[in-house]
């Protein structure tokens, strides 16, 4: 006998499992069970399940029965006529929901050309067999899968207009391009996402060349004529906020223009922006550490005894300024109140990104790459007609990324943009290769895409053809301006007195393992036993027990909390970080000895 489980609970037996399987999947076409019921065989462990359980991915497909579609002429017919609903379809047993346990005893046709009567069930479309993203990418079907992947992640980080209203909204980091396009070549999916009404690229025209190195490893070569005609160019918004809070005590915050006495004040430069009641105006153009907002807070704990007695409040600057690295125009300033009902100023500073070195493209085939090269207009290679590529793609990022599709579209755009017409690249139903070169040929150019280009510096003719394209291409929101970082010197931390973590606190850039190296092989000794004293300082050790000694620079004298005044003490140039270790190995009651040997 064959146990019976549902929701993993036994409730019963059966002799004649795989039957028993095939009534219960004919009821439920019939209506006697619930659609949402699934059912599995397992032969390993010989059980039957069945599975009503919530959270389980389920997904739709076309019954089969010998060999044929129940999905007939007639029934699309009625669909198409509106004569028809979803769920009729469902409950006349035509459409079936499978879950991942169902499915392993399915047999599943992609395409009604293929059916045998082994088959259970049709796909309703190739497309489902990728996401909603992955559907996205033209002509997916030609490339590998993980490129597939990498182009759908992509299409996340393309910079659009991602909500119409963005002028009245304050978000954290995001950015808007400025001419965004429809794509010449799309899916079926842009459709369906209304993806026209917030299009995150541009359409460029690319040839596939190298180019004296600068579009080597993935780098991209782009004309600087277009970059200053407007391409890709983009505003990046960053919100800054401040709220005028109320302590114990009935002290409270002051938004104002602090004044000179108070305890942090910044120089007089840092408030020059200020209006009277101590906010910054719109549409003013600031840099790295101006003064947004003015505000001074309560001391957080009392100073002093004296200030006590005489009732003196010594106030704090707490003020909102520029992050480090940023400059910007005052967008919009905003006051309202909080949920508290304290004053609360949300302040937006839009800053202008126009295309520079090392900012981030991608094609919607994952082939990512950044500018390696901006080339003036009177450089750039051009054709017999006069067109320009706005970017100068490698050829060498395709044998070993296998993107086809991204050759596909360059020819779909090319064929899309000569004839004025959107190109349909949905996976397994695309526009063919033979159609695209058919198209091509007729408008006079060569089938496969190559034309002949001339030098734009010494005005020759190439030698060889070169493969010439349109492509919807994206700005990706990763750029040099957000995440450029160099410091001299700046803030320490308190505890171990080595530089801050961060670009945003001015903090150092760290050198790891792999960096040492580096240092080591070019035999940089002194850069590297400079990189490593970020944090030295000279600290005093007692000659005779070891530990750390006592040292007053006042008086000039020494002092060894173990051996008394007249310990011999020896200074020794040590990482701060390396003494607070001795320290907290003597919190654990470890006695970490120091040896100190004689100078060389």
């Amino acid at each position: 006998m064959t146990d019976i489980y549902l929701n993993s609970r036994l409730i019963g037996s059966c002799s004649k499992a795989e039957s028993f399987v095939e009534k219960f999947r004919f009821s439920r076409r019939q209506g006697h069970f619930p659609e949402e019921m699934n059912i599995t065989y397992n032969e390993g462990e010989d059980k039957i399940e069945l599975i009503l359980e919530k959270g389980r991915a389920r997904r739709p497909l076309i019954i089969v029965e010998n060999g044929k579609s129940l999905l007939t002429k007639q029934l699309v017919g009625k669909i198409q006529n509106n004569e028809i609903t979803w769920k009729e379809l469902v409950s006349q047993g035509v459409i079936e929901y499978l879950d991942s346990s169902e499915e392993e005893d399915a047999y599943i046709a992609i395409s009604e050309e293929e059916l045998t009567k082994e088959h259970t069930h049709l796909e309703i479309s190739p497309l489902v067999i990728l996401g909603a993203q992955s559907a996205m990418v033209p002509y997916s079907h030609n490339n590998r899968s993980t490129r597939v992947l990498i182009g759908a992640k992509t299409l996340k980080q393309g910079l659009g207009i991602y909500a119409l209203n963005y002028l009245m909204r304050l978000d954290t980091d995001v950015s808007i391009l400025h001419y965004s396009q429809r794509p010449i070549v799309k899916t079926v999916m842009y459709d369906f996402v209304d993806y026209e009404n917030h299009p995150i690229g541009q359409n460029v025209v690319v040839a596939v060349i190298a180019n004296r190195g600068y579009n080597i490893e993935d780098a991209i070569v782009m004309s600087q004529g277009s970059v200053q005609r407007g391409l890709y160019r983009s505003t990046y918004f960053r919100p800054y906020k401040t709220e005028e809070l109320k302590y114990a005590g009935g002290q409270q915050d002051d938004i104002c223009v602090p004044d000179k006495d108070i305890r942090g004040y910044r120089t007089e430069d840092a408030y020059k922006y200020l209006e009277s009641d101590g906010i910054i105006a719109p549409e003013i153009r600031i840099k790295e550490e101006d003064v947004l907002v003015g505000k001074t807070s309560p001391p957080r704990f009392l100073v002093s005894l004296g200030e006590f007695k005489i009732g003196v409040e010594e106030r704090r600057e707490s003020s909102v300024a520029l992050k480090h690295g940023e400059e910007g125009v005052v967008g919009a300033v905003l006051l309202t109140e909080s949920e508290e009902g304290n004053k609360y100023i949300k302040i937006r500073v839009r800053d202008q990104r126009i295309p520079e070195l090392g900012d981030k493209f991608a094609s919607r085939h994952g082939q990512k790459g950044v500018i390696g090269l901006l080339v003036p207009q009177e450089d750039m290679p051009f054709s017999a007609s006069g067109i320009v590529p706005d970017i100068i793609f490698s050829p060498h990022s395709l044998p070993s990324r296998m993107t086809m599709g991204h050759m596909l579209e360059l020819l779909a755009g090319k064929v899309g943009s000569l004839s004025g017409r959107q190109v349909d690249g949905t996976a397994f139903s695309a526009e063919t290769e033979t159609d695209l070169r058919k198209s091509l040929k007729k408008m006079g150019f060569k089938d496969n895409g190559e034309e002949t280009l001339y030098n734009g510096i010494t005005g020759e003719q190439y030698n060889a053809r070169i493969f010439v394209g349109s492509i919807y291409y994206l700005k990706l929101r990763h750029m040099v301006s957000n995440k450029i970082h160099s410091r001299a010197r700046g803030p320490v931390q308190l505890l171990t007195r080595q530089p801050t973590e961060g670009r945003s606190k001015e903090g150092g850039l760290r050198l790891g393992e792999m960096e040492k190296d580096c240092f080591v092989a070019h035999g940089s000794a002194l850069l590297l036993h400079e990189r490593f004293s970020s944090d030295k300082d000279v600290i005093p050790i007692c000659k005779k027990c070891g530990l750390v000694a006592v040292y007053n620079r006042f008086k000039d004298k020494t002092l060894c909390p173990m051996c008394g005044e007249n310990a011999p003490v020896s200074f020794v140039e040590m990482s701060y970080a390396f003494k607070l270790l001795l320290d907290e190995l003597k919190s654990l009651c470890i006695y970490p000895k120091i040896n100190i040997g004689k100078k060389v």
